[in-house]
């Protein structure tokens, strides 16, 4: 198994105040290394607050995110940083990306909080992988000289250029047309397959909720 979530409750506000908005409630989750996951639900029922739990970018007012067999809950803002540099990707629905840099340097940006120098084998995964989403002549342009579908595909490359056990992709395709929306979804799930990656996906499509593995609803704080 490599992520759990147990009893996770998140809320706004200060917790016994009568501002205080319940989000999740004793959620719990699992998830199998390789397994595509969508979860899916209305606007404001916590779905993006559920991936940054899941991401570390946020912390659960009480439960555990087990990650690998390990409980993430209880490390410190340094060590967190770090776990989501080494083993995790994210996809947001807008890219992201640094407008004054060019697309390869974008996607080695990850590479450069492990404070070493970029070695040539690291060079050949983001050579492989830009090739491989079918962007390598625009290596050399910056965000706003692509399409929207190409500053996608990059954010992907970028998301993956660490090699990471699982990606966390919001709303991936929502910025998209259809035509760049199903080639992304395509692109995700073919390379969840081959590098044997684990994807969890918040989304509005159910073209791509329905090719995923597994179909999640959050409904009133709880994933049915």
């Amino acid at each position: 198994m490599l992520l759990q979530l147990k009893n996770i409750s998140k809320g706004y506000g200060q917790i016994e105040a009568h501002s205080f908005r319940p989000v999740l409630n004793a959620l719990n989750l699992e998830i199998g290394k390789g397994e595509k996951v969508a979860i899916i639900g209305p606007s404001g029922s916590g779905k993006t607050t559920l991936l940054n739990l899941i991401g570390a970018l946020d912390l659960p007012d009480s439960g555990e995110v087990i990650f690998d067999g390990k409980n993430i809950t209880g490390y410190s803002k340094k060590e967190l940083a770090t776990f989501r540099n080494q083993h995790l990707g994210f996809i947001f629905q807008l890219h992201h990306l640094m407008p004054q840099l060019t697309l390869w340097e974008n996607v080695l940006l990850p590479l450069l909080p492990q404070g070493n120098k970029i070695s040539k084998e690291q060079k050949e995964w983001a050579e492989y992988l830009i090739n491989k989403v079918g962007i390598w002549e625009q290596c050399n342009q910056k965000p706003s000289e692509m399409s929207g579908g190409e500053c996608q595909r990059t954010a992907v490359v970028r998301a993956l250029i660490n090699k990471p056990e699982l990606i966390l992709a919001d709303e991936p395709t929502g910025a998209l047309d259809e035509e760049n929306a199903t080639a992304l979804s395509e692109l995700l799930i073919k390379l969840s397959d081959e590098e044997n990656i684990t994807l969890v996906t918040v989304t509005h499509s159910s073209e791509l909720a329905e090719r995923m593995d597994k179909k999640l609803i959050l409904k009133n704080g709880k994933l049915v």
